[in-house]
């Protein structure tokens, strides 16, 4: 028997001790969370993943859009608690409805979905979401359960490699605009949830939400929104929203 076989139980305990002592509670969710990859250096990356996007031509970060973004964004950033650091924004001059936030303090948004929602309220339903996503950890976790797949790959490569692969995609995709690691259909509801929940807390209706979806699903014949592709359906994700704001008893 080869040592690298004798080896494989060993590597295997190692991993799945080191994936035990990762497991956080996260209160936002309800739900346990596998944690391996770090979130500083992730927000390291896409700091500087943000400072090459908006470097490049047809991207605005002055100018009234650009202050149309910052106000919602500053009432949602309190709302969710994340008000204590400072928030740069811009905008994107392309024509697909798109929105992202960083975990270093940045939010982006397209000209197509400016273009494309009706009030603030349905501007901050989407930019609520997308911080949804960074305080419920679903880029990082997505990333350490794509590194604990890859075994073979982490034992190799060690601590840095496992982490630093994950680390890398997270920023090149940011810099496209906000594509970020693809969520899965539990992480885009539970993003809705909490998306809604910050709206309401803002001072915006969550209602609007739900008017954003049906938009949404309207235009999807001609353009698919990057943030809105393979996730759940929209009549599932009007069902879903439909059912909280009414247990929430918001109008």
């Amino acid at each position: 028997m080869s040592r690298s076989r004798l080896r494989l139980p060993a590597v295997a305990a190692l991993i799945a001790a080191s994936a035990l002592g990762a497991c956080a509670y996260n209160e936002a969710l309800g739900r346990n969370q596998l944690l391996l990859v770090d979130n500083a250096a992730l927000s390291q990356q896409s700091n500087a993943a943000w400072q090459a996007a908006i470097s490049k031509p047809g991207v605005l970060t002055s100018g009234a859009q650009v202050d149309r973004i910052r106000r919602v964004g500053t009432r949602l950033v309190g709302a969710a608690g994340l008000g204590d650091r400072a928030w740069d924004y811009a905008v994107f001059t392309e024509t697909s409805p798109n929105a992202f936030v960083l975990p270093s303090g940045q939010i982006g948004v397209t000209t197509g979905l400016l273009n494309l929602v009706r009030n603030d309220d349905q501007l901050a339903s989407v930019i609520g979401h997308e911080i949804g996503h960074v305080l419920a950890n679903h880029a990082a976790e997505r990333a350490s359960n794509q590194s604990l797949a890859s075994v073979g790959l982490a034992a190799a490569q060690g601590v840095a490699g496992r982490y630093g692969d994950a680390v890398s995609a997270y920023g090149g995709l940011a810099a496209q605009y906000g594509v970020l690691l693809p969520y899965s259909r539990r992480d885009e509801l539970e993003a809705d949830r909490l998306g809604v929940d910050y709206m309401a807390s803002a001072g915006f209706k969550p209602s609007e939400a739900v008017a954003l979806w049906r938009l949404m699903a309207a235009q999807r014949q001609t353009a698919t929104p990057q943030f809105a592709s393979t996730h759940p359906s929209d009549d599932t994700r009007i069902q879903m929203l439909e059912q909280y704001i009414a247990s929430r008893g918001w109008n």
